[in-house]
C-alpha cells in the first residue's frame, strides 16, 4: 500500500509514504482472501477492519510528514484491486471467487470518509475509481488514466503484473482487458530461493557466457558482486535470496549462457564447463552462491507464469484481431524494476522494438493523482471504463489452450 499527499491548490506533492497490505497476516494472494471469508465466518469483516486500519494509519502517517493533521485532509482518491475495493466497502468478495467472478458493484463510488470509517476532515470525501472487470481492478483503470491508450493510434498493450497479471490491449477505437492467474512466482513465492523484494534480495544479474560465472546485485548494495567492496557492504543484510525481478532476468540470462535450453530445460551436460551446474536428484540446479540456487521446479513454475501471462495478451490480440503491439507497458511495482530486454527474452512480452517497451513505475498513483486534482479526469475514466470490453479468460477455451 503505498500514499500521497497533494495540495489541491498548488498540485504540488507534499508527502509520500507506505506500508505493507495488512491483509497479508490473514493469507498473501487475493483468491486466498476471498476462500478466507469463505472457510471463517466474519472473516470478509476481519480484513475489512484490517484495510481501513491500514489506510488510517497509512493517512496519520503521510500527514504528519507533510506537517498536517488528519483533519486538514480534505479528500481521497482511493485504487485497487478488485478484492481490496470490496473489503474496503464492506462488500464480501465471496461472488470474485468463482466464475463469473462478477463485480458487486463496478461503477466509481463517491462517499464521505466517515462512511468507511476513516477519520479525516469532518466533511471529507473518498473517491473510488470504477472497476473494470472481476479481477481488473481500479488500479488497473486507474493506470489507463494515466497512460491513455484511448487517445492513441498506436496499438498498446498495458501489464501490471502480480499475483493476477491485469492485462489491457488497444487504442483510441478500441480497448479489451482481461486478467490472467500468473499466480505469484514473479513476485518471488514458489520459488526455492525467492523472497519478496527487501535489502539482501538478489536483483539484478549477469552470467558471462564463456565461464558461467555469475556476478549479481543485491537490493540495498550499490556494488555488483565483483566489484570492490561488496562483502563488506553486503555483511549487514547478506545474500538473503532472489526477488522477482532477479529471477526473470537469472533464467534470462541463463537462457542466453545456454545453461536452459529452449522448452525450460536446465543443462546438465554444461556441469563439465562449470561445478556451479550440480545434479539435483534427477535434475540440475544453478548455484548462484551458497545458499541461493535455480532449481529445475524453479524453472517449471516461472515457465508456468509466464505461459498465463502470454495466454492472456495473446487471447485479447487475437479478439482484438492483431499480431503485434506498438508499444508496451509494463505497470505496478514488478513493472518498476523489470528490465525489459529479459521480458522480452523470456516472452513476457510480445515481440516490439524495445524502445518502445516502459516500465511505467506507480502508473496507478499517477492516476489516482489525476482523479484527485482533476474533477474531469474522473468522469473521463467512469466513461472509458463503460467502453472497455471484459474478457473473461476463465471461460475461453484458447485461453486453456
Amino acid at each position: 500500500m503505498s500514499g500521497h499527499v497533494w495540495d489541491r491548490v498548488t498540485g504540488s506533492v507534499l508527502a509520500a509514504t507506505g506500508a505493507r497490505n495488512p491483509q497479508i497476516r490473514f493469507v498473501e494472494d487475493l483468491m486466498g482472501r476471498v476462500s478466507y471469508g469463505i472457510m471463517n465466518p466474519g472473516g470478509a469483516a476481519e480484513m475489512t477492519k484490517a484495510v481501513i486500519a491500514g489506510l488510517q494509519t497509512l493517512i496519520d502517517g503521510a500527514a504528519k510528514q507533510a506537517g498536517l493533521s488528519g483533519e486538514d485532509i480534505v479528500e481521497l482518491v482511493l485504487v485497487g484491486n478488485p478484492v481490496m475495493h470490496h473489503l474496503l466497502l464492506g462488500i464480501d468478495p465471496v461472488e470474485l471467487g468463482g466464475a463469473p467472478f462478477a463485480l458487486a458493484v463496478d461503477a466509481a463510488m463517491d462517499v464521505r470518509a466517515a462512511e468507511l470509517s476513516l477519520a479525516i476532515n469532518p466533511g471529507g470525501r473518498v473517491y473510488i475509481l470504477p472497476c473494470i472487470a472481476g479481477h481488473v481492478g481500479a488500479d488497473a483503470a486507474a493506470v489507463v488514466l494515466a497512460e491513455a491508450p484511448q487517445k492513441a493510434d498506436e496499438m498498446t498493450l498495458i501489464v501490471d503484473v502480480g499475483t493476477n497479471a491485469e492485462i489491457v490491449v488497444g487504442n483510441k477505437d478500441r480497448l479489451l482487458a482481461a486478467s490472467s492467474p500468473t499466480g505469484p512466482a514473479f513476485e518471488g513465492a514458489q520459488i526455492s530461493s525467492g523472497q519478496r523484494a527487501a535489502p539482501g534480495a538478489i536483483e539484478r544479474i549477469r552470467i558471462d557466457k564463456d565461464t558461467l560465472e555469475p556476478k549479481f546485485r543485491v537490493i540495498g548494495v550499490d556494488l555488483w558482486s565483483d566489484e570492490d567492496g561488496f562483502d563488506a557492504a553486503v555483511e549487514k543484510t547478506g545474500v538473503t535470496g532472489i526477488c522477482g525481478s532477479g529471477i526473470i532476468e537469472v533464467l534470462g540470462e541463463m537462457y542466453l549462457a545456454g545453461i536452459i535450453t529452449m522448452d525450460g530445460v536446465i543443462d546438465g551436460s554444461k556441469a563439465a564447463q562449470n561445478s556451479r551446474i550440480e545434479a539435483d536428484d534427477r535434475t540440475f540446479s544453478y548455484r548462484i552462491t551458497d545458499t541461493v540456487s535455480v532449481t529445475q521446479n524453479d524453472v517449471r513454475a516461472i515457465q508456468l507464469a509466464k505461459a498465463a501471462l502470454y495466454a492472456g495478451f495473446r487471447l485479447l490480440m487475437d479478439k482484438i484481431n492483431i499480431r503485434k503491439v506498438d508499444r508496451v507497458v509494463l505497470a505496478g511495482a514488478f513493472g518498476t524494476h523489470i528490465d525489459p530486454k529479459y521480458a522480452m527474452v523470456l516472452g513476457m512480452i510480445p515481440d516490439c522494438l524495445l524502445a518502445n517497451v516502459r516500465a511505467a513505475g506507480n502508473s496507478a498513483g499517477a492516476g489516482a493523482r489525476m482523479a484527485l486534482l482533476n474533477q474531469a479526469a474522473r468522469r473521463d475514466i467512469e466513461a472509458v471504463v463503460r467502453q472497455i470490453e471484459k474478457i473473461e479468460t476463465a471461460v475461453e477455451a484458447s485461453f486453456q489452450d
